[in-house]
């Protein structure tokens, strides 16, 4: 499956760097982290999109809760990636289900 290019790149104050922020404006990825405490001329931060972090963090954590994909067993790439994918169809499935029972 083809992954397009992304437009935001969404971390945390961890990831507050020049050098990073330059490169990813370099490419057309909008860097979106708030600025560390300590800087003394902070860039700007939408924090309207810096807001969906917490949905992204949120499904890994979800993700997590699956053993193995936390301890990661699965030693190939391919048997890791189908493990993903059959965890997230478990985590997605019963939110489909209730959505197909509204539909009228």
């Amino acid at each position: 499956m083809p992954v397009g290019k992304p437009r935001l790149f969404l971390a945390d104050k961890g990831y507050d760097s020049d050098a990073l922020r330059e490169e990813l404006l370099i490419h057309g990825i909008r860097p979106v982290f708030p600025p560390r405490a300590k800087r003394k001329d902070p860039p700007a931060c939408d924090f309207r999109a810096y807001r969906n972090r917490n949905r992204i963090e949120r499904l890994f954590n979800r993700l997590k809760q699956f053993r193995r994909v936390a301890t990661r067993y699965n030693n190939t790439r391919k048997s890791f990636a189908a493990l993903l994918v059959l965890a997230a169809a478990k985590i997605w499935l019963p939110y489909l289900l209730r959505f197909m029972s509204c539909a009228p």
